[in-house]
């Protein structure tokens, strides 16, 4: 295996100069630099990953907070950004672990033992103490849909206000009045802007907000389900239902079907995310589509900018949403079967 001073010897330079070029300094020529990477591709020399990282002070990896679980789609394809992100990047992925529940648990503490350079945060909300410490401690971090920010923590989310209004309005110009919202958990800024855009698109369509039209679920396929069969217990039931999340929405479908109405012949639904699973889904998910695999990409993206460069202002973006329109919408129908209201 070729060492440094073999790279020395081969390019006609000093080990310091091999050193230089291998760790980006600018007071290497362009003609030095190029004879040290021939010298470099030609002996397939691998850099020592511990040497680089005392010489630049990295570990070369970074971190990644994730307390929604795997089999979750939007977590999966968020990954698949991530990974393709990093794939020619120099940075290897740590998934951190959480000890939340514990009152002597430090995650700063736990981020410095594992020796990241930045982390990735998505599924906590700004009230978590340990995660507000992550912008105090001034660790480069991005967070996915958690509102916080600072002098090295920014935040990438989606344009949730509009991707939920844009749902009411399709409903509406299909004829639908009366549309119901199955909300995630409310408190997390996420839950609550797609709460905001539900009844901005209700003020929108000049449609009254009514709060037996709101549930609340985990975003969940079984909180979906629930949620569901509350508002089809109504006296006045819904012809349409949004759904916070594109898996609560096949919650819902499934409860739908399961009392004998028909998706979207006799109730129109609609999700929020635009997974995989959304196409594959029979009938096809009408969804709020909000790029989650790019997302993905531009969390890394950002974090390995502010990682090689301590003055690059931690950016706030906000992605474009848009609506994918399926199967599960069509024209209100306003004759369907009766389910039984609640006493």
């Amino acid at each position: 295996m070729a060492s440094i001073h073999d790279v020395a010897k081969e390019a006609g330079v000093s080990v310091a100069t091999v050193s230089k070029v291998l760790n980006d300094y600018p007071d290497v020529s362009e003609k030095t630099r190029k004879k040290v990477n021939i010298a470099i591709e030609l002996l397939k020399y691998q850099p020592n990953v511990v040497a680089r990282g005392l010489v630049k002070r990295r570990s070369w990896t970074v971190g990644v907070l994730l307390t929604v679980p795997f089999t979750n789609p939007f977590v999966s394809e968020l990954l698949e950004g991530i990974k393709t992100a990093l794939e020619n990047s120099g940075y290897d992925l740590v998934r951190l672990s959480t000890r939340f529940d514990d009152p002597t648990y430090s995650f700063i503490k736990h981020c410095r033992s594992r020796n990241v350079d930045g982390v990735v945060v998505f599924g906590e909300g700004r009230e978590n103490k340990s995660i507000q410490e992550l912008v105090s401690a001034e660790i480069p971090t991005m967070f996915i849909d958690t509102d916080l920010f600072g002098k090295r923590a920014g935040y990438i989310t989606t344009d949730n206000v509009n991707g939920v209004a844009m749902a009411v309005k399709h409903l509406h110009e299909l004829g639908h009045r009366k549309i119901a919202y199955i909300s995630g958990t409310l408190g997390p800024a996420v839950a609550n802007l797609r709460l905001d855009g539900y009844k901005e698109g209700l003020r929108l369509c000049g449609i009254p907000y009514a709060t037996i039209y709101l549930e609340v679920c985990d975003y969940s396929f079984d909180g979906g389900a629930k949620a569901a069969r509350r508002l089809l217990a109504l006296r006045e039931q819904p012809t349409g239902i949004i759904c916070a999340s594109d898996m609560s929405a096949f919650g819902a479908i499934h409860e739908i079907e399961k009392h004998g109405f028909r998706v979207p012949e006799d109730i129109s639904v609609v999700g929020f995310d635009n997974t995989y699973y959304a196409e594959v889904f029979k009938p096809g998910l009408t969804t709020v589509n909000q790029n989650i695999y790019t997302i993905g990409i531009r969390a890394i993206e950002y974090l390995i900018a502010m990682i090689e460069n301590p003055s690059y202002t931690p950016p706030v973006v906000t992605e474009p949403s848009n609506l994918i329109v399926r199967q599960t919408t069509a024209p209100v129908n306003e004759v369907y079967p009766e389910f039984p209201a609640q006493p």
